[in-house]
């Protein structure tokens, strides 16, 4: 009878253990390929003593993989970039609602969702060619699809779920016929088939192929923050502009993540969305990556994004960029973006 008690104190102890274990493991799935954040992660474990196994890929691959994993996936954070991919993992129903004070305090309501949330911004400005078009002539999104920027602007694909969230801000404020309209000018305006990343279209800006584009800013910021010659004389020939200051604000789209439902560490997982939202981490963001912090009053010491000045942002919650992804996919597809 006395063994009895004792294998009760044995099990308690066991588990007690395995809670404690719990806790200093973190297994990641990241989509973020950006060098700057390994000294963000290797601060949360230097604070907290958990260690963090992380798997990178692209987005597609590391959400097909969680899918099939299924209850047995190791997984306990899926970071991100893109509202339109977060919004994926939570349709496929990866993700876990989270509570959490420090969450709910420090991100702005439209910033977050019940179950992921925002942890950086990135705005989609409007680059010209300040040799070739006047500033004035950009001022706004709706500026790209007017007949007397014909043969002049550059673009990435209409598929890449930047031009994706842009396009989805735009049927939410002014609906999918004004949107369509707007996407058929952009498209008559088109210098060259749509190819390449952001950085392409500014050098391509630069080199007078077309006269104005659109880019992410963290790779405006980026070249203005690189010391090689040939990207300082790209800069030089190149002005930026936030576009839509009088009316709704610059497009914003975020990097963000959540914990997924299945998550063997789900106490870590929390404890490491919580660290993201610190001041701490905010600013590895934001000088690490060019990226702007989410949370409010985080000072930062980043010279490009000082110089690159204050702004008017959307302020369209990021759940509604997911919600019309498909339409915005849809109207470019009948207009020809490819």
């Amino acid at each position: 009878m006395k063994t009895f008690p004792r294998l009760i104190l044995a099990l308690a102890a066991a588990s007690t253990l395995n809670a404690l274990a719990e806790e200093k493991v973190l297994n990641l799935y990241s989509a973020r390929h950006y060098q700057t954040d390994e000294a963000l992660y290797a601060n949360f474990t230097k604070q907290t003593g958990i260690k963090i196994n992380r798997i990178e890929g692209k987005e597609d691959e590391l959400l097909e993989r969680i899918k099939n994993e299924g209850s047995n996936s190791p997984a306990d954070v899926f970071l991100t970039v893109d509202a339109a991919r977060l919004a994926k993992a939570h349709e496929l129903g990866l993700f876990a609602p989270v509570t959490s004070k420090t969450l709910e305090t420090r991100i702005p309501a439209n910033l977050r969702t019940a179950d992921w949330f925002a942890f950086s911004k990135r705005a989609r400005v409007i680059v010209y060619n300040k040799s070739a078009i006047k500033a004035e002539d950009v001022q706004t999104y709706e500026d790209l699809a007017n007949p007397r920027l014909k043969g002049k602007v550059c673009s990435r694909s209409g598929a890449h779920p930047y031009n994706l969230s842009l396009m989805a801000s735009i049927i939410a404020h002014q609906g999918e016929a004004k949107a369509e309209t707007w996407a058929k000018g952009m498209v008559a305006n088109f210098a060259r088939a749509p190819k390449g990343g952001d950085t392409d279209q500014i050098k391509a800006v630069a080199a007078g192929e077309c006269g104005v584009a659109l880019s992410n800013t963290y790779y405006v910021a980026r070249l203005m923050r690189s010391t090689k010659p040939e990207e300082t004389k790209i800069m030089e020939q190149v002005g930026v502009v936030w576009p839509n200051q009088a009316t709704t604000g610059t497009h914003i789209n975020v990097s963000g993540g959540g914990m997924l439902k299945t998550a063997p560490h789900k106490e870590a997982a929390v404890k490491f969305l919580e660290y993201l939202a610190s001041d701490e981490a905010q600013r590895y963001f934001a000088d690490g990556n060019n990226e702007w912090p989410v949370v409010a009053g985080v000072k930062v010491a980043n010279p490009a994004l000082e110089a690159l000045g204050k702004f008017k942002a959307d302020d369209l919650p990021v759940g509604s960029l997911a919600m019309y992804q498909v339409k915005a996919q849809m109207i470019f597809d009948r207009v020809g973006f490819k």
